[in-house]
């Protein structure tokens, strides 16, 4: 689990990105004094900073300053302002990404992910087992087994299977997996799609598994799990 420290004043906001984070298994920290942002740093040594811009005490380029004199931390600045300047001089004070307000979560995601592999070899597919109404998914050798039998899926289809997981009880908008699909350099078109998630869904029927996955009309999909 990777441990991020995410700088945002906006209560709301840091709440609605600490629960989306957490459900790709990231644990995510904040700051409760803004005058000791170096201090929390030091507490919680992240393994990347997510920082905005606007901030009490002292604004982001501040810190980002700051973090740059103490370590090499992968950093992403989010900002609400439109100012070209602003990602000029958050890229010479060494940051590796800039995300504009609003964004689409995905995107935020996405660019977590792809500093993350390239400062530590990280791989968004590193969880390689997980179990779902009692059956065993191993995502290295794309199979899903339970007392029912083994099936092994294709590299799409376990992919897919594992979008949804990640987001179990909660619908996956076609445009969401989508786009994860073309994240991964997975190229797959809406059509695609559909007939990627019908095949998933009859390949789970096989071990009694397919009626857990559920087609939101005009939303998504979504996979259910019992909640204890």
């Amino acid at each position: 689990m990777f441990t991020l420290l995410l700088i945002e004043d906006d209560e709301s906001l840091y709440r609605e990105i600490r629960e989306r984070l957490e459900q790709w298994s990231f644990s995510v920290h904040g700051i409760d004094d803004f005058s000791k942002v170096i201090e929390r740093f030091s507490e919680v040594k992240p393994d990347l900073v997510i920082i905005d811009i606007q901030l009490p005490k002292y604004d982001g380029f501040h810190w980002c300053r700051m973090i740059r004199n103490h370590s090499t931390v992968p950093i992403i600045f989010l900002s609400s302002r439109d100012h070209p300047t602003d990602m000029v001089m958050s890229m010479q004070l060494g940051a590796d990404d800039f995300v504009q307000k609003p964004f689409h979560f995905d995107v935020l995601v996405a660019k977590i992910q792809a500093l993350l592999r390239r400062a530590y070899n990280y791989t968004a597919d590193s969880q390689t087992l997980q179990t779902w109404y009692g059956a065993k998914i191993d995502y290295e050798k794309y199979t899903v087994s339970n007392e029912h039998g083994e099936i092994t899926l294709t590299k799409n289809e376990m992919f897919i299977l594992k979008q949804l997981l990640q987001h179990k009880n909660k619908t996956l908008s076609r445009d969401e997996l989508i786009k994860a699909l073309w994240d991964d350099e997975r190229f797959i078109s809406d059509n695609t799609l559909t007939v990627n998630v019908n095949r998933l869904r009859k390949r789970l029927e096989e071990i009694d598994l397919g009626k857990h996955i559920h087609t939101k009309v005009g939303q998504g999909y979504m996979a259910m799990e019992e909640v204890y």
